[in-house]
């Protein structure tokens, strides 16, 4: 889908937090943002040693459930973190399953594919090209990016699916590397964009990333702030391309996650309780005991701190701030993980909306 550098594309694990969060988001705010859904992975049962569930089970609600909480606003959706070994019932793979039923609903979600995918993958990719006009999106790497032989290998997987530039959307994902010394690595990922092939005739260019904390053992009790390097990257980048002729990237990230969260069994890990709230270069992280022996209550607490904060933007800002100012009130249950989750990835969304509006209305942008 076309969009510009004004655009905002998070990328958000389909799990219930998330895609609450986007349900409860502001209809202004949904349409100038295009959410990278990925469809989690299977998961492990823990205690029979086994899938927690079959294939089928897993993937059964996702387009009911895309269709209910985002409605029928594009999407990107990526199936990378499903095992390529799936199939569901009769062998037909998860890809093809997936885009039939937002099909049916009438969703006109972006299938993703990437240079590394295997066969059957992609043949599904492009058999979805080929039943509808949707285009396609195409997710690389940073090290693929880098690679010699990097134009070559996109100019061919381009070929196979039978796409043109021009009907496919372009994620340069950075995942989670590390950022510092800033300056530097900036400059290293100026010389990848402005050298990307075919710059200007993508369908849309995004630049994702992240550097959210990877788990919160090393987070410390209380509040404390994480810098988000993710954000200073892009402003230093798009002042780095002021006076050129480059195509500006678009900005996305992965919200309030680390995107290489590990598998936990829940018997026996103690998650604690957190506050994920996004602020102008950072998030203010408040943090309190584990769940498990301390239970949901300390919420009320934890709210009050984010309220007490000079970081906090006042409950219209959002739903998330509004439940925030509620819970520290005692006037909103304190809920679950998931329900925090969805706290803060709904702040999340709408403050850097306002963010990405804010800088280029700025004289420090192009």
């Amino acid at each position: 889908m076309r969009f510009s550098h004004l655009h905002y594309v998070p990328c958000l694990q389909w799990k219930q937090g998330e895609y609450q969060a986007l349900w409860q988001l502001s209809p202004k705010t949904r349409g100038v943002l295009t959410p990278l859904i990925e469809v989690p992975g299977v998961g492990y049962d823990f205690e029979n040693a086994r899938k927690a569930k079959t294939i089928d089970e897993h993937l059964a609600p996702f387009a009911k459930r895309v269709h209910e909480k985002w409605g029928r606003l594009p999407c990107f959706v990526d199936l990378n973190l499903i095992s390529p070994n799936e199939r569901l019932t009769r062998g037909v793979h998860p890809v093809r399953f997936v885009f039939e039923q937002l099909q049916e609903r009438q969703c006109p979600a972006v299938p993703v594919t990437g240079i590394d995918r295997d066969d059957a993958y992609q043949q599904e990719i492009r058999s979805i090209v080929t039943r509808k006009e949707s285009g396609i999106c195409l997710r690389i790497g940073i090290e693929q990016a880098a690679r010699g032989s990097f134009k070559r290998e996109l100019d061919s997987l381009v070929s196979r699916l039978d796409v043109t530039r021009e009907t496919c959307d372009m994620i340069m994902d950075l995942r989670a590397p590390n950022f510092i010394p800033l300056g530097g690595f900036a400059k290293a990922i100026q010389s990848l964009v402005t050298s990307f092939p075919h710059l200007h005739d993508w369908r849309s260019f995004t630049l994702l990333g992240t550097s959210f904390p990877k788990t919160m053992t090393g987070i410390r009790k209380g509040g404390e702030v994480v810098p988000r390097h993710e954000w200073m990257l892009y402003k230093t980048l798009i002042a780095g391309f002021k006076g050129t002729e480059l195509r500006l990237p678009t900005f996305g990230d992965y919200t309030i996650s680390h995107p290489g969260g590990p598998e936990l069994d829940w018997r026996v890990v103690k998650p604690p309780a957190t506050i994920r709230y996004t602020i102008p270069d950072g998030w203010y992280i408040v943090k309190g005991e584990n769940v498990r022996d301390y239970g949901f209550k300390q919420y009320h607490e934890l709210s009050r701190l984010v309220l007490a904060s000079r970081h906090y933007c006042g409950p219209s800002a959002s739903w998330g701030d509004a439940y925030i100012q509620m819970c520290a009130d005692k006037n909103a249950r304190t809920g679950n993980l998931s329900t925090w989750r969805q706290v803060g990835a709904n702040h999340h969304v709408e403050r850097i909306i306002r963010d990405i509006a804010s800088f280029y209305a700025s004289s420090s942008a192009p």
